[in-house]
């Protein structure tokens, strides 16, 4: 009988988890390789979550791709070669695909999930593996404006703007992944360790970097201390510009201004109330987009 309900139910969701878990696996395969090297931990927990998978094995195209893994770790070793392989079966599917469930963003989202669990796979996030990902994320630009990318990219951006990677810093990112990561599809993840890390790392607030400002009927919070104006300018500045000035957050708040005066480390500092309401936003969906002060005043120079 609970099988008899599992295909029922999948034959409502089997396209969508299809195309979703085709791109959190490339995802993690780029995450485990993105320091290039493939440790003993990495295979088991890519071992594990292909595991997961077992209802989908005699499905096209995990047929193939699972078939592919499994021949691949058959002598205990995962080689770059093998994982561009893998990647390459995993694209090609995607890209022959014409009914793909999902969109493009909405691939690379889920492809940016499964980088995030494939780097922590050996609980270690190094300097080459934030590199890549950077690298990744200056190469997917479209997703700007959407969650999480804007989070990651912002925490990168101000991570890397010293040319010095910290424990620190690696630390706030392996707090930050982790809340990508399903911990009941991991074997490896130290999760306790990152519990343990949420005692002395918080990461919320994080803006959009280099974010694209429209004014026009758009509607405009405001939080912090400005370096330029008090609240009532921006109350009177906004209309002025095309938007709405609102002094509360609701569903259908465009943009979030972070005051800039005395946020030093903006990109990954806790400001209260109205922006843990904007990353709750972001999280369930909302396309609002939390940007900082000076982002702000650049587009209203731009504009004139």
């Amino acid at each position: 009988m609970l099988d008899y309900d599992k295909q029922e139910y999948r034959k409502y969701t089997g396209k969508s988890e299809r195309d979703k878990y085709l791109n959190i696996l490339k995802g993690i395969l780029t995450g485990i390789t993105s320091d290039g090297k493939i440790t003993n931990n990495e295979i088991e927990e890519l071992t594990n979550w292909c595991s997961l998978l077992a209802d989908y094995a005699n499905d096209k195209p995990f047929d193939e791709i699972l078939q592919k893994i499994s021949e691949a770790l058959s002598d205990n070793i995962l080689t770059l070669d093998e994982v561009n392989d893998i990647i390459w079966a995993i694209d090609k599917h995607i890209s022959k695909s014409k009914n793909n469930y999902y969109d493009p963003i909405t691939h690379g989202l889920q492809q940016l999930q499964g980088i995030m669990h494939g780097i922590l796979a050996d609980n270690v996030v190094d300097d080459s593996e934030i590199e890549i990902i950077e690298l990744w994320i200056k190469s997917n630009d479209f997703l700007v404006g959407y969650y999480p990318y804007d989070e990651v990219s912002s925490l990168l951006t101000s991570i890397l703007s010293d040319k010095v990677i910290t424990d620190d810093e690696k630390n706030i990112l392996k707090v930050y992944f982790s809340e990508f990561v399903d911990s009941n599809s991991s074997i490896k993840i130290d999760f306790n360790e990152i519990e343990n890390l949420k005692n002395d790392y918080t990461v919320n607030g994080i803006c959009s970097v280099c974010p694209k400002v429209d004014f026009n009927g758009k509607t405009f919070c405001f939080t912090g201390a400005s370096t330029k104006g008090t609240r009532k300018d921006f109350e009177t500045l906004i209309p002025s510009l095309g938007g709405t000035f609102s002094k509360n957050m609701t569903k259908k708040t465009d943009y979030l201004i972070i005051g800039g005066n005395g946020n030093t480390c903006w990109a990954y500092s806790c400001y209260g109330r109205k922006v843990e309401q904007a990353i709750n936003l972001r999280q369930n969906g909302s396309k609002i987009m939390i940007i900082h002060e000076n982002d702000f005043w650049d587009a209203i120079d731009c504009n004139n």
